[in-house]
């Protein structure tokens, strides 16, 4: 893939500029419009503010060798900071229900693409490595979240050093991966172990989050949940999880087939999303977070499910939902970036909150690295591979963000602005610190190999 010539794309930065210059009235405006006004005209010059700053933003993050999230997630925190420049035109995006529908919608498209990325099989022959350091890359960030909650916040109770330790669990296994793309080690020993733990990471983390959920959702009803009860939300997380992946398995490929059947166009797209949304519905009924759901079907689906699309002329499932999460995911980011009040950062502790998150949520991925068993598998890289929280640190801050208990957030908006920089930094930090770890080694992969 080739690279635009540099002049290129500065014109392409001006020409975005021009035109965000000319908008800049009707955006002032938007925010005050009454009803006189078709609502999608609001919601299509919220659209355009949002692409603009998360190609902008995306773009600037890759010439600066990130990932293009990181971008998109800093350029809406820049938007959000407006209003200490004495602009408040674009405060009225934070919170407009349509954008926060398209966002949850394309969490929804994030998660069913990272999970079309592995499959049901490869999770079952990751080994007991890739298992053990999964398990110790969610208890060990865990429990350190939960110890700097109650340090620090000593006054915001159980559940918000709950919910801060499930944030620290998660780990971005599309950020490791395109590094160990880029770097050519993708199929390194190194590499099969971070990617199966991540996979695995992340199962462990939504479950985490499903019982955590189910108790503060319980709290705010008015009751507690019994030791009992909390068994029976970890068994319906990680039944949903086991036996949507075993059903789905079962009659996933014959319901595709069955499509194949349809000469409509778009068929494979539609019966895809179809998939992803059923199962995240399914996931919202008996009590769990949508993107459960949504991970369960991207793992579920594989190649064989639509080769009778792909073996009459068609795109393969992953790349015609990668359109569509171009669109949708990067409104997420921007969206939780505007939302981090940087003013937040000025109330005593809250920058102490940020580093103490940061700090732990690198050790604790560190404390994984004890999990590899095979032989001549490097412990630092494995433990720098797990380090970044990226998009699912995110998605697990943006649920805390909308629970309550007694009409009183769970997780304010300085704790909300601490965990996006502790997002931040841990995704900052592992590539090169990644290239540097897989820079010890030799050609061969032999040297510098730390048991």
């Amino acid at each position: 893939m080739h690279r635009l010539p540099s002049c290129l794309g500065v014109s392409l930065v001006k020409v975005l500029l021009v035109c965000m210059t000319l908008l800049w009235p009707q955006v002032a405006l938007a925010g005050e419009t009454g009803g006189h006004v078709d609502p999608v005209g609001k919601v299509a010059l919220a659209l355009v503010i949002i692409l603009i700053v998360a190609k902008l933003g995306g773009d600037l993050a890759v010439r600066l060798g990130q990932p293009a999230v990181l971008g998109e997630l800093i350029g809406g925190i820049l938007v959000g900071a407006l209003p200490l420049l004495g602009f408040s035109g674009l405060e009225w995006l934070k919170n407009d229900p349509n954008i926060d529908m398209l966002a949850r919608i394309g969490v929804l498209i994030l998660l069913f693409e990272v999970g079309l990325e592995s499959t049901v099989g490869q999770m079952l022959k990751v080994g007991p490595s890739s298992l053990l350091v999964a398990t110790l890359g969610v208890a060990a960030p865990f429990a350190l979240g939960w110890a700097v909650g109650a340090w620090i916040l000593p006054e915001q109770g159980a559940y918000v050093h709950a919910f801060l330790g499930a944030t620290l669990t998660a780990t971005s296994v599309g950020i490791t991966a395109r590094v160990l793309k880029d770097l050519g080690r993708s199929k390194s020993n190194e590499a099969r172990v971070v990617l199966g733990a991540a996979v695995i990471d992340d199962v462990l983390g939504l479950v985490i989050l499903a019982v955590v959920t189910g108790i503060i959702t319980a709290a705010n009803m008015g009751g507690s949940l019994s030791a009992g009860e909390i068994v029976i939300i970890l068994v319906k997380a990680i039944g949903f999880l086991i036996g949507a992946l075993v059903l789905g398995v079962l009659f996933s490929k014959r319901f595709f087939s069955l499509a194949s059947k349809l000469r409509a166009r778009g068929v494979l797209l539609a019966t895809g999303l179809a998939f992803c949304f059923s199962l995240s519905w399914l996931s919202g009924v008996i009590g769990l977070a949508p993107i459960v759901g949504a991970f369960a079907a991207g793992l579920i689906l594989e190649n064989i499910h639509y080769r009778d699309f792909v073996e009459r002329g068609e795109h393969g499932l992953e790349d015609l939902i990668h359109p569509i999460s171009s669109f949708l995911v990067p409104i997420f980011f921007v969206v939780m970036g505007m939302r981090a009040n940087l003013t937040s950062f000025l109330q005593p502790g809250i920058i102490g909150l940020a580093v103490a998150l940061t700090v732990v949520a690198i050790l604790g991925k560190q404390a994984c690295s004890l999990g590899v068993l095979a032989k001549g598998v490097d412990r630092l890289t494995v433990g720098v591979g797990m380090i970044p929280r990226g998009e699912v640190g995110l998605i697990f801050a943006n649920i805390g963000s909308a629970l309550t208990i007694d009409g009183h957030r769970i997780i304010s908006e300085s704790t909300f602005a601490a965990v996006v920089v502790m997002v931040i930094v841990t995704t900052m930090v592992t590539p090169p610190a990644l290239k540097w770890s897989l820079g010890r080694f030799s050609p061969s992969g032999k040297e510098g190999v730390g048991n």
